[in-house]
């Protein structure tokens, strides 16, 4: 092939391209709220369904299990199945196991529907992000599709918040799972009108089994010894069994990359400076991230009394923040701007914003304590995320945009993981341990479990706000400065997606 029609191949715009990023889109913020959304519901479904409280938090980690342990499988399977046929399959299967939650009858039918929606997920997620890889290929508008796209992903989790706040309020919270149906059953009648999938974008290769196995047992491990974590400590034996496990498959499955002529992770794809360092930020912002949301949750409903649907209400400000970040300040200054001085600072308003929150008290107000933070936090992360999402899949074969796509996912996902984990144990601690000095102080025992509950919540977004800014540092230091944006210019995309196969 020669390098004119390679370029020329690249370059072809698909007419149909905006329409497919609606449907894109569409299925991301499904994705993404899914996380969130059955959260408020959750008291409701365990009265219902009888669910114990040992069993109530596996309502949310089945989910999270799935979807971080097959992300990397679900990422290959699109390069090598077709990204479209993934998308759609992915979609359907979703719509299926939706619709299993909500005609649960009892706690396994609800875990097994979660788990059903994770692995579904996980074939859906990195098929929609590597379709809009390879759809956009000119820079401006790339960064306008990055932009919109990174928005939902960055304000997903507050938009399932509202809805399911909503859902749960003034229907019924089986439609918490529901509604899922009506997003999936639109977005695969787009797909089938709006996407393509070309062949020249498939991976010929078979797929690595030995790699599928070890990174797909190695992020279940990962992922369940962090939520043991929440649930039986750190210390315990099958939380740090679980984790060690996760730790030596996930090696393992390094080293055997190493070997296997078509692996299902090519090194390539992570050990890219910018690739390399947008994954790592952007797992970490997702720590702080998930603090906020978390915690902000918990403080507004349990401390100021707010019902599901107020609480929905009361994030609307940080997705408000997060769009415009994203589609205005990141958008507009992705191809001027080198992305480390899009995403760093990003992280470090956001940090300042995580910063705010560690002066709440019980009597602190919305309009002067949480909204100030939420502006922050939304803008930094709006403005760091749309970048670095476009950067994280930037540089790589067409043929390998799937498994690029996928780690995205696997970083957010890790993160999300982690940060539930480790925050909700330093909040338990912090609180425990407040409540012990008051006992002995004598403090005031009619306000004594509020206070208590708030001083966790504010050591929590204290260790978020470092490790936000800790995600600033690594974006400073590990995202080269020398590059515009995470695109080019046309010449330089057709030559990053096309260049290596021709080598080939």
């Amino acid at each position: 092939m020669s390098a004119s029609n390679t370029s020329a191949g690249a370059l072809a715009l698909d007419p149909q391209r905006w329409k497919a990023l609606a449907v894109i889109a569409m299925a991301q913020l499904m994705v993404v709220l899914d996380a969130t959304v059955v959260n408020i519901a959750l008291p409701h479904a365990q009265t219902d369904l009888n669910i114990s409280d040992a069993d109530r938090q596996w309502v949310i980690t089945a989910y999270s299990i799935a979807f971080g342990g097959l992300l990397l499988f679900g990422g290959r399977v699109g390069d090598l199945w077709g990204r479209k046929r993934a998308f759609v399959v992915g979609l359907i299967g979703f719509a299926l196991a939706s619709a299993l939650g909500g005609a649960a009858v009892n706690t396994g039918m609800l875990l097994a529907s979660r788990a059903f929606q994770g692995a579904f997920g996980a074939l859906l997620a990195p098929a929609a992000l590597s379709l809009l890889t390879v759809a956009f290929t000119e820079s401006r508008e790339r960064a306008k599709a990055f932009g919109i796209f990174g928005a939902i992903a960055a304000a997903g989790g507050a938009v399932g918040l509202l809805l399911g706040g909503a859902l749960t309020q003034y229907v019924d919270w089986r439609w918490c799972m529901y509604v899922n149906i009506v997003f999936a059953v639109v977005a695969a009648a787009g797909a089938a009108v709006f996407i393509r999938d070309r062949g020249d974008e498939r991976n010929g290769d078979r797929l690595d089994v030995v790699g599928t196995l070890l990174a797909t047992v190695g992020l279940v491990a990962l992922v369940y010894g962090f939520a043991r974590a929440e649930e039986d400590g750190w210390s315990s034996g099958g939380t740090l069994g679980t984790l060690a496990a996760g730790v030596v498959l996930l090696a393992a499955f390094a080293l055997v990359e190493t070997k296997v002529t078509a692996p299902l992770l090519p090194l390539r794809v992570v050990t890219d400076r910018n690739r390399g360092g947008a994954y790592l930020s952007m797992g970490l912002s997702m720590i702080g991230m998930f603090a906020q949301f978390l915690f902000l949750t918990y403080f507004l409903q349990l401390t100021k009394g707010y019902s599901p649907v107020m609480t929905g209400i009361a994030f609307l400000p940080l997705v408000t923040c997060l769009v415009i970040g994203s589609t205005q300040i990141g958008t507009r200054l992705v191809n001027r701007v080198p992305a480390r001085f899009l995403m760093g600072p990003g992280f470090l308003v956001a940090a300042v914003g995580m910063l705010l929150l560690t002066r709440l008290e019980v009597d602190s107000s919305f309009a002067a304590h949480v909204l100030p933070a939420e502006i922050l936090i939304g803008l930094g992360m709006g403005t760091a995320t749309m970048p670095g999402m476009s950067l994280a899949t930037a540089r790589v074969r067409a043929q390998d945009a799937g498994v690029a796509a996928a780690m995205v996912n696997v970083s957010q996902q890790v993160g999300g993981s982690i940060g539930t984990a480790l925050l909700n144990t330093i909040a338990a601690s912090a609180t425990a341990g407040w409540l012990a000095s008051q006992a002995v102080s004598g403090g005031v025992q009619a306000t004594v479990a509020q206070q208590a509950a708030v001083h966790g919540y504010t050591v929590a977004f204290a260790w978020g706000t470092a490790i936000m800014a800790l995600a600033a540092l690594i974006a400073f230091v590990l995202v080269d400065g020398g590059g515009r944006g995470a695109a080019g210019s046309p010449d330089e995309v057709a030559q990053r997606i096309d260049v290596p196969v021709v080598a080939h």
